[in-house]
């Protein structure tokens, strides 16, 4: 009896390690399995590759796909995703910026396309050009960020109804049935109802409004654990094209409060919800290479060249010794007391979190020692000036032509975030009814969005306005 008491523990110990290896098995294959997410096309790769923003920050895919669907009263307008600004390439299931990693289940992040991926148009009647390392002026990510609370708040955020939208697409297995029931459809709403309270101070500034973003403020106040305060840093997303001229040391985002490009990579995608073990530091060097030699694109309509030749001799004047590549004040920070441009962008960024970021503090330990407080903004090269209105570092003065007029005869009110060209201009069309249909009611008089300072040109006579603007459409 012995020996064979011995033998049924012995098979029993045996099935139960088995039991417990396959349903170890299963909760790796199904929860923590990593696929590698790689395009041939570098160009692919920034539009849909990982930044590692899926790991901890991406939402389930099948929960992305319906709730457009299910929750259309939280968006701006129809459209889906569309319309926050989000772009859409014809054939694909996610618009540009959302990536589709499998760790476990299929998850969905965010990446450097979602803010820099521009569209343009003649007419509206045009299908939008689609351009990437531009400023994404089109995109409201505040928008896109309070349509998921609104989603998470709502009390149709449960697994019966998210379920039965599902199954309009899709049969899930009774095992993936299972995982999204009892696991990632309340733990997704959890996390989502935790990231709309760590971000409720955003309901006191000012919003950002398409095309443009408080890049910092969320570091401060979260992983930085800096105190609060009232600051408020909404500011333009920037081009990411033709690095080349904004490296070696060069000033780097608006405020010039870095220097490493490198560095920059990191810190956008812990910015955007990366961890530090997920980073993908071999795409981050193969993306790097590409936007150092990336050009911008050319300007699309006619040029008037002998209009411009003239005006390649007023900037040689008045604008090529900040903006030249090569020259001295190219790349630097311009102090504010020259400047003299709202300088609210320039307040949110302290010592305090320079020191933090240096220090390693928040888990950003990738030897980042080049974060720095400025007293001013930087001076870039002006290539692809055409496509980066409106203009300012909070994009506040919406075309070229009003950059060079006197603050008092700059639009007080427009609309941002419409995309059909405005040729005369120079910038994108933003008043009559289309713009305020599809637009952002941008008011100069709130915080954060004054259109004062940068005078340099406004005192040139209108035929010399005229050349100016006709060379600048050359870069």
């Amino acid at each position: 009896m012995k020996a064979k008491t011995r033998k049924l523990i012995l098979r029993l110990i045996v099935v139960v390690v088995i039991i417990g290896a396959a349903a170890g098995f299963v909760a790796w294959y199904k929860l923590f399995r990593q696929v590698p997410l790689h395009y041939a096309s570098v160009e692919d790769q920034f539009k849909y590759g990982s930044i590692g923003a899926e790991d901890q920050a991406g939402l389930p895919y099948w929960i992305v796909i319906v709730l457009p669907r299910m929750f259309p009263e939280y968006l701006p307008r129809p459209g889906g995703f569309s319309s926050v600004g989000l772009v859409w390439e014809e054939g694909h299931e996610l618009p540009i910026g959302l990536t589709k990693k499998t760790i476990g289940f299929d998850r969905v992040g965010i990446n450097c396309a979602f803010c820099h991926t521009a569209t343009w148009r003649a007419t509206p009647q045009d299908k939008p050009h689609i351009v990437l390392a531009a400023p994404g002026h089109q995109l409201d990510g505040q928008k896109y960020l309070r349509f998921l609370y609104a989603c998470a708040s709502d009390t149709r955020f449960n697994a019966d109804d998210i379920l039965k939208e599902i199954d309009r697409d899709t049969k899930l297995s009774w095992l993936d049935r299972m995982l999204y029931r009892y696991l990632l459809i309340p733990q997704t709403r959890t996390a989502l109802l935790k990231q709309k309270e760590e971000f409720a101070w955003t309901n006191t500034r000012p919003d950002w409004g398409p095309g443009r973003v408080d890049p910092f403020n969320p570091e401060k106040f979260g992983p930085l654990k800096q105190p609060m305060d009232d600051s408020v840093g909404n500011s333009d997303m920037p081009s990411l094209w033709n690095q080349k001229a904004r490296a070696n040391g060069k000033a780097l985002h608006w405020d010039g409060l870095q220097t490493s490009l490198d560095e920059v990579f990191i810190n956008s995608a812990l910015g955007d919800g990366a961890i530090r073990k997920a980073l993908p530091m071999d795409e981050f060097q193969r993306l790097k290479a590409w936007l150092i030699d990336l050009q911008p694109p050319k300007y699309p309509f006619t040029i008037d060249q002998p209009l411009a030749a003239r005006g390649s001799q007023v900037y040689a004047k008045q604008c090529a010794s900040c903006h030249e590549v090569g020259q001295e004040r190219t790349g630097t920070v311009i102090p504010i007391d020259e400047i003299k441009t709202d300088r609210h962008r320039l307040d949110e960024w302290t010592q305090g979190a320079a020191n933090a970021y240096n220090s390693g503090a928040g888990g950003y330990t990738f030897n980042t020692s080049h974060f720095r407080k400025t007293n001013g903004y930087e001076s870039s090269p002006l290539d692809g000036i055409w496509l980066r209105a409106p203009y300012l570092h909070n994009g506040s003065v919406p075309t070229l032509a009003d950059l060079l007029e006197p603050e008092v005869n700059r639009p007080k009110l427009f609309w941002r975030g419409y995309d059909v060209y405005d040729q005369s201009r120079v910038g994108f069309i933003s008043s009559g009814a289309d713009a305020e249909k599809t637009g952002f009611r941008y008011d100069t008089s709130v915080t954060g969005n004054s259109n004062q300072g940068h005078l340099w040109g406004t005192d040139l006579t209108q035929e010399d306005k005229k050349g100016l603007i006709e060379f600048l459409k050359t870069l």
